[in-house]
């Protein structure tokens, strides 16, 4: 589990937020806090309410009650071009890479609300750090990299425009133990260096080894939160998302 210190600070908001798909109610009164360089994981089942969640803060979605925070300035009003600007990525579900084009074209793509392009070479170098494979398939279309490089392609685009926030959907669906092992380490590394993360994961395993901060999701209402510690021992949680 990590041991990562935690702060006080909080780096995002989300007060009273309710959501539809239609009439039906996909989030129901959340409200919960993402402290300043902390690792927090959103668990619970597909359905649950955890993308709709983050659809929200990265402005894809709009809630239709309550609001968002980022450094105490509201979001939820703002298209998701200028939320990414203020330093919140999203990296969704399913990667959504740019497939006809290559590796290079993509980490380029990252960094499009950047206009420094000489520091692109530095960033683009420290995502090749946490991610060596990316270097060797540069010329390489993304629609033809494995499933596992298709997911590390995903976050070191992320990662080229500098977040404070990173979002993280479900970034170990589909893939094999040994690459969810993989990523779970450059998620821990990345935190290391100072960016905030929230992670969305049915793994719960997984969420809770790498998180500081959890928040359980059922049919979109918050049912438990707490510090990861008394979550993995929580007999609720464990009947639910451990005993498996």
């Amino acid at each position: 589990m990590s041991s990562r210190p935690t702060s006080d600070q909080k780096l995002l908001e989300v007060k009273n937020v309710a959501a539809y798909y239609g009439k039906v109610r996909a989030l129901d009164d959340i409200t919960l806090d993402i402290p300043q360089g902390m690792i927090v994981s959103l668990i619970g089942a597909n359905g649950s309410g955890k993308s709709t969640l983050l659809k929200i803060i990265s402005g894809l979605m709009r809630p239709t009650g309550g609001s968002i925070w980022f450094q105490e300035k509201r979001i939820d009003r703002l298209p998701p071009h200028e939320i990414t600007k203020l330093g919140i990525v999203h990296i969704p579900e399913g990667r959504r890479l740019f497939t006809k084009m290559t590796v290079l074209e993509n980490l380029r793509m990252g960094r499009y609300t950047r206009k420094d392009g000489k520091k692109a070479v530095e960033v683009m170098e420290r995502a090749f750090q946490h991610f060596p494979v990316l270097k060797d398939r540069i010329k390489q279309r993304a629609g033809t990299l494995s499933g596992g490089e298709q997911q590390m392609l995903a976050i070191a685009r992320g990662l080229m425009s500098e977040p404070t926030l990173i979002i993280l959907d479900e970034p170990s669906i589909g893939l094999s133990p040994i690459m969810t092992t993989e990523i779970g380490r450059v998620i821990s590394n990345i935190n290391k260096e100072g960016t905030t993360v929230l992670l969305a994961e049915q793994n719960a395993r997984l969420a809770l080894k790498l998180s500081q901060r959890a928040y359980v999701f059922e049919i979109g209402r918050l049912t438990l939160q707490g510090n990861t510690e008394e979550l993995i021992h929580n007999e609720a949680v464990i009947k639910a998302y451990l005993s498996a």
